[in-house]
């Protein structure tokens, strides 16, 4: 049943968050606003079309944030298309050995400047 698959997957997602201690469960200050949590599922798929995983990630309803008070900036460090190009083409003319790496939960691992008070979510409660 595939119930069971996307419980499993939350499990898994759970378990994450907990090893990364990616957060901790406190009271929050009156004058903090908290912002809510939601689930998104992915399938993830093979080359061949087969299903891999059921993937669950928690997000945050970062949307309910305002910028200039509840954050300042935001970030991510993607690499753009052109610049994975050159780096590709550098390697075939000098005949480099590529090698690439994912770092699994990679954006748990760094901690906010900004205190963040999310809704406990449901499987916690």
């Amino acid at each position: 049943m595939k119930l069971e698959h996307w419980t499993q997957a939350m499990k898994k997602e759970m378990n994450a968050l907990k090893r990364n201690s990616t957060w901790e469960i406190v009271d929050k200050p009156r004058d903090k606003k908290e912002i809510g949590c939601r689930w998104i599922f992915t399938v993830k798929h093979k080359a061949d079309g087969t299903i891999e995983r059921y993937k669950a990630r928690l997000v945050a309803k970062g949307y309910t944030q305002t910028y200039g008070i509840d954050y300042e900036e935001t970030f991510a460090p993607v690499a753009k298309m052109n610049t994975v190009r050159v780096v590709l083409a550098l390697a075939a003319h000098f005949g480099w050995n590529l090698h690439q790496l994912d770092v699994k939960n990679a954006f748990l691992h760094e901690n906010l400047e900004e205190e963040v008070y999310m809704e406990i979510p449901q499987v916690l409660k």
